[in-house]
């Protein structure tokens, strides 16, 4: 398995001042799905930044996203380690599979692969 993406989340009431504040270095907005923002850098864009009021479709916000080639392989292997899931496996409307792990510092990660 291999990771092709670590995006920050940051949940926020101020996603439009956001939005413009990182504009001022350089993001650009890449996805704008109403509940989550998500700005990248046009030379490099896989460097990315989300923001989100809540995630629509899981108990919690995530802390951070992290993409996968499979996301299948990535849930068994954390499933076996015991860690805690807190959004189980399932896919998305917005064409991505993913879960929610929390990790050892108590961060809520969301895993993923698109479809």
């Amino acid at each position: 398995m291999s990771v092709s993406r670590v995006m920050p989340v940051i949940q926020s009431k101020a996603v439009r001042e956001s939005r413009e504040f990182y504009g001022l270095l350089g993001f650009e907005e890449v996805m704008d799905h109403g509940w989550i923002v998500t700005l990248a850098s046009p030379s490099t864009p896989a460097a990315q930044i989300s923001f989100m009021t809540s995630d629509k479709t899981a108990p919690v916000t995530p802390d951070v996203s992290v993409e996968v080639d499979d996301v299948d392989a990535a849930y068994a292997a954390v499933r076996a380690s015991g860690a805690e899931i807190v959004h189980d496996l399932r896919d998305e409307d917005w064409g991505v599979r993913r879960f929610f792990v929390r990790d050892p510092n108590g961060r809520v990660i969301n895993v993923l692969s698109h479809r």
